[in-house]
């Protein structure tokens, strides 16, 4: 039998970050087991859901680099992907419960017979785990407008869809005695089930985007990884390992391998604490030695667009090489802009600290003078050339090379802190760094 498995939001706001991990680990298990991983939209609660939330939704997981095999966007044998499009369903399998006595009006709504016996739901990542109905009210399967409920229509579109596994948050345990109980009053076989553990703030806290603690709140957000500038591939990476471990003690494990690694069993059961450290960590790494310059180009040009850095008619080639060599400084993308603007900007703004730390130093635009002087003497402009000049210009003045890269940085780049410093004198380009050398001025 094929694994079909789903990810199935309401979409009522921005994509909570337990709920992009819940689709991953479900895209996980279907890639793991050559299965297919279902998109659906659980969209009956009109008052609430939105289509601008739906393409939150789906605009995070390409971001993040979850393909859905059916669904929004792509069909599939069991369309409409929409549960405001399939009340059909809903209302024929109500009708079928009512004949067979297991359901009946109550005061404009319907409810479902719960049977009063103990339910033991089978779970694949905690165990059996028994729930007493003995004394359980009935349910309410259709509200007295005529709105079908959550409880039911999940079970329907579970049924219909022919989804083989549940994969979902540990906060929905408490729903599955009943959706087992309807799956059985329909003569059904239900799906197997797995509980994966929530997600908990660094202080041990439920990780909720409603959080009256902004610091924490930010970080329930799919939106705030994407607006930081955090790789896709580094935020996959941390949450795979948010519930799950290749058992050898990595933090750094290529996708393809965690596709090859992933199965249920391996899921731990206690809950996983949120860490900024260890995400922070994970994105340098990739963002240092993992991701290609290519990439790091394609991930950074969408924050210096925004910071109205460069557009269409920047030179690509330009852009590619100020990023090769500011790559090994950049830990988020949002920080890009900052650490490039003095390539994109004909004026420099001297930062002051800089300016009183450097430039305001004994002998400091006299060696800027120095440096330019023969600087515009070099025929070749080259990161060898630059520097075998700068420290020839240091020994015939007695002076350590500081002296002379220090007040350049800053003359060039505002700073006191980036590149190295040859390297960015090349890449700026000769009459570039002349015209900045010589125009430091104080007052």
């Amino acid at each position: 039998m094929t694994t079909r498995v789903r990810f199935a939001p309401s979409p009522t706001g921005l994509l909570h970050i337990g709920g992009a991990r819940t689709a991953l680990f479900n895209w996980l298990y279907a890639r793991h087991t050559g299965g297919k991983f279902i998109l659906r939209i659980e969209d009956t609660d009109a008052a609430r859901n939105t289509q601008e939330a739906v393409d939150i939704i789906m605009r995070g997981f390409k971001w993040l680099g979850i393909d859905w095999d059916e669904g929004p966007e792509v069909g599939g044998p069991y369309a409409p992907y929409y549960q405001s499009q399939r009340g059909e369903l809903y209302k024929k399998a109500v009708q079928t419960l009512m004949d067979k006595g297991l359901a009946y009006e109550h005061e404009g709504a319907i409810k479902f017979k719960l049977p009063k016996k103990k339910i033991v739901v089978p779970d694949l990542v905690i165990g059996n785990v028994e729930f007493d109905y003995t004394v359980e009210n009935d349910l309410v399967i259709v509200r007295s407008d005529g709105s079908p409920v959550f409880h039911l229509v999940n079970v329907i579109d579970d049924l219909e869809m022919k989804i083989t596994h549940v994969i979902r948050g540990e906060e929905h345990l408490s729903n599955t005695p009943k959706h087992l109980a309807l799956f059985e009053a329909l003569g059904a076989t239900p799906p197997q089930y797995a509980h994966i553990p929530i997600i908990l703030n660094s202080d041990g806290s439920k990780m909720s985007k409603r959080d009256e603690r902004p610091e924490f709140a930010r970080w329930a957000s799919m939106q705030t990884y994407i607006d930081d500038g955090y790789a896709p591939e580094a935020l996959r990476n941390y949450l795979c390992l948010l519930g799950w471990s290749p058992k050898d003690d990595r933090e750094i494990v290529p996708i393809e391998e965690v596709i090859k690694l992933y199965d249920l069993p391996q899921i731990v059961r206690h809950n996983a604490r949120f860490s900024e450290e260890k995400l922070h960590w994970i994105n340098g790494r990739y963002l240092l030695e993992i991701i290609t310059l290519e990439r790091f180009v394609e991930l950074g040009l969408p924050f210096l667009e925004k910071a109205g850095l460069v557009d269409a008619s920047t030179d690509r080639t330009y852009i590619t090489r100020v990023l090769a060599i500011v790559k090994e400084k950049v830990k988020l993308f949002g920080d890009l802009p900052a650490w490039t603007t003095a390539f994109f900007r004909e004026e420099v703004t001297l930062d002051p600290e800089a300016v009183e730390k450097t430039l305001k130093k004994p002998n400091a635009l006299e060696r800027l003078a120095q440096l330019a002087a023969a600087y515009e003497a070099l025929a070749e402009w080259t990161v060898p050339k630059l520097e075998e000049t700068l420290k020839a210009l240091s020994q015939t003045h007695g002076v350590k090379t500081g002296e002379y890269i220090h007040p350049a940085r800053v003359a060039c780049s505002g700073k006191s802190v980036g590149p190295s410093l040859y390297h960015m004198l090349e890449v700026l380009g000769k009459d570039r760094v002349l015209k900045r050398l010589r125009a430091v001025k104080l007052s």
